[in-house]
């Protein structure tokens, strides 16, 4: 893979792996498939990671040269990161884009989701909640088979974001132009093979770039 000709990026991409996209994804579930021998015996996933989805974590850096992206993109990633780690990936991000290069990411929307528990008369409006936003778990991992499932998963929610909270985040770690954004809005025609419209709704999109 020659980083130097590198200019789509896509982190957390699960198994959307378009084509003149550079697709990596944090899970260790990558790594178990790639080994040889013991990668065709693992079966967590009925589909296995495509073979263009390389194995990168944000957290840590992508195996990516420095301002050499013209965007990045990820959808339903930052959601999972502890706040610490949040700010690591904005930093990380940043760092890849090229000046005046272009993020676009979507997560759960927190005041969608409180708007919706408050107008929810039903007694069940604390569950449906809890776990629509996967902040809460009925019934804990007991066995290791569960453990090693929920740990290779990442499924739980970390830290939940509504536009107002999130802007001085992107602001702080050095974005500009931090703006809403809709499914399939950018003026760049690459984001329509990574974004699939399921994912947008009722979710919180934005769109912001790197400075000039």
């Amino acid at each position: 893979m020659n980083m130097q000709e590198m200019r789509y990026v896509q982190y957390g991409c699960g198994w959307c792996a378009p084509q003149g996209w550079v697709n990596f994804d944090g899970s260790p579930t990558v790594r178990f498939e790639r080994l040889p021998l013991l990668g065709h015996l693992y079966k967590k996933n009925a589909n296995r990671f495509p073979q263009n989805v390389h194995f990168g974590d944000i957290i840590r850096g992508l195996p990516v040269e420095d301002s050499s992206c013209d965007a990045v993109y990820c959808s339903h990633v930052l959601e999972h990161l502890a706040l610490e780690d949040f700010r690591l990936a904005l930093k990380n991000t940043l760092r890849i884009l090229k000046p005046g290069g272009r993020f676009r990411f979507v997560v759960p929307d927190l005041e969608v989701l409180c708007q919706k528990y408050l107008s929810n008369p039903s007694s069940e409006a604390a569950k449906v909640f809890l776990l629509e936003a996967c902040l809460g778990e009925e019934r804990r991992s007991r066995t290791f088979p569960e453990f090693l499932k929920s740990w290779l998963g990442n499924s739980r929610h970390l830290w939940m974001w509504d536009y107002k909270s999130i802007v001085p985040e992107l602001e702080g770690a050095g974005f500009v132009h931090v703006r809403k954004a809709s499914f399939g809005d950018s003026c760049d025609a690459m984001f329509t093979a990574v974004e699939d419209k399921g994912r947008w709704e009722d979710c919180l999109g934005i769109e912001c770039s790197r400075p000039k």
